[in-house]
């Protein structure tokens, strides 16, 4: 990011991909990670920044569903008692960057699939916990080598196997993201890493933008046409992360 304008661009862009994110339930590292990508942003400083900003933005996420009353503990719970140390653990891992390239495009564009997918009614089953926990662990490591929260791995899993409303899904995820973004940080802080100048300008933006969007999450009753250019955002970005 050279010139100012490029700055100025890339905080405004931060704040809508935190409110677009915010409205579906998420805290938006994947679409973080993908303007990173679009700016040319070092592999060095994306993980870090990631996972700060997503760590804001699902907090008022997860705000507004308790608050609405669609969060479930007895869903969350499983997932998490595993999930926090391996996203701890995943964090601490140093990871080359052609390596990191690769796993970051695959999480856009698994991502980008995830919200292209449209949501349906179905006959919820019982959670089956020995499953929950062991998933808990997988998403925890994938998420803290990576830099997200894992809510766009969980919240498709809850839906595809009939544990959860799509609602109750993203109501899940949220704290499920929260708790997750701060072990990997803790992880990853412990490596030798540095912070982008412009950090604290996306985090303002970022705090902006969330409290937009969780507002409105909790209360819509339509999001397919925000999924839809998120996708779009995030399927471009999974390309150029992996040309340049």
């Amino acid at each position: 990011m050279p010139t100012d304008f490029a700055l100025v661009m890339f905080i405004v862009l931060i704040g809508i991909i935190a409110a677009l994110y915010a409205s579906v339930g998420h805290g938006g590292a994947s679409g973080f990670l993908a303007i990173m990508a679009l700016f040319g942003v070092s592999a060095a400083f994306m993980r870090p920044s990631a996972l700060v900003l997503n760590i804001m933005v699902s907090a008022l996420t997860t705000f507004a569903f308790v608050k609405a009353g669609h969060f479930r503990w007895r869903l969350l719970w499983p997932f998490m008692v595993t999930s926090i140390p391996f996203a701890y653990w995943g964090g601490t891992l140093a990871i080359q960057e052609s390596a990191f390239k690769i796993l970051v495009a695959a999480t856009l564009l698994l991502a980008a699939i995830r919200l292209f997918m449209p949501q349906k009614d179905f006959s919820i089953k019982p959670l089956v916990v020995v499953d929950a926990l062991a998933c808990g662990a997988a998403i925890g490591f994938l998420s803290g080598l990576v830099g997200v929260g894992g809510g766009i791995f969980l919240t498709p899993l809850l839906i595809l196997c009939a544990w959860a409303t799509p609602r109750e899904a993203a109501a899940v995820s949220a704290p499920f993201i929260f708790v997750n973004s701060i072990a990997a940080l803790g992880g990853v802080i412990r490596q030798s890493v540095e912070y982008p100048p412009w950090l604290w300008w996306a985090c303002a933006a970022a705090i902006v933008g969330g409290w937009f969007g969780s507002t409105y999450s909790a209360r819509a009753s339509s999001q397919w046409g925000l999924r839809i250019l998120l996708g779009c955002v995030l399927l471009i970005a999974a390309v150029k992360f992996v040309a340049v």
